[in-house]
């Protein structure tokens, strides 16, 4: 695969899409090739995180998307929301939807993928799978429709939150998602010019009234 040369330059506009906000919480809706926090280099200060922090000094984070992922992220407000809804994370009460076109076809039109997966430390930050040493790693899916001859749309419903989860998932049915620099093959890589993998919905409850939060945003490809 011919990797696209890579330069840092966010999306600028809009510079924050919120989608909800009270005294605990934000959702933003992050565009592809945008960091969730800041890197360790200064050129890839630029994040949600840091453009949150600016207007919301108490901004805490919570869970992060892959820079090449767009979608709902969600950020608390001060230390006793971002506990409560780490909690939720951690218990795995969140319940995350996404969307993707793969290449290929799945096996079959829903199915679960119980894969055990770490780090690909020499070629960091790929993820690989690892029977003997890897963390387990649940995905289940549906197939959505044909958005071409090579091309399926599904539906990702993550049990896990493992680094590149669903990205490596897909590969492992040798379905890759389409535009992945990281696991496609070339034909697959060449199909897009983004990752097409999107984070269109997240429910959880409100850190505070504990009621229950339901947000989606469809996929913009």
């Amino acid at each position: 695969m011919t990797d696209r040369p890579f330069v840092y330059s966010p999306p600028q506009t809009p510079y924050l899409d919120i989608v909800y906000r009270d005294d605990a919480l934000v959702v933003v809706n992050k565009p592809s090739g945008l960091l969730s926090v800041p890197g360790k280099q200064r050129i890839h200060y630029d994040s949600v995180y840091t453009r949150l922090q600016r207007v919301m000094p108490d901004i805490r984070l919570i869970h992060r998307l892959d820079m090449a992922t767009s979608g709902l992220i969600v950020f608390a407000i001060g230390k006793p929301a971002q506990s409560h809804l780490s909690r939720q994370f951690q218990q795995r009460q969140v319940r995350k939807q996404y969307v993707a076109d793969v290449w290929g076809q799945l096996p079959a039109s829903q199915g679960v993928i119980d894969l055990p997966m770490k780090c690909d430390w020499p070629n960091r930050p790929r993820q690989h799978l690892d029977f003997s040493a890897g963390k387990a790693a649940q995905t289940w899916y549906r197939v959505e429709k044909p958005m071409t001859a090579d091309i399926q749309r599904v539906k990702l419903y993550p049990h896990t939150g493992r680094s590149h989860q669903l990205r490596v998932h897909m590969q492992a049915l040798n379905t890759p998602i389409i535009g992945d620099k990281f696991y496609a093959h070339e034909s697959a890589y060449q199909a897009a010019q983004r990752l097409h993998l999107h984070a269109e919905r997240i429910q959880l409850c409100h850190p505070v009234s504990e009621h229950p939060l339901d947000f989606y945003l469809p996929a913009p490809f």
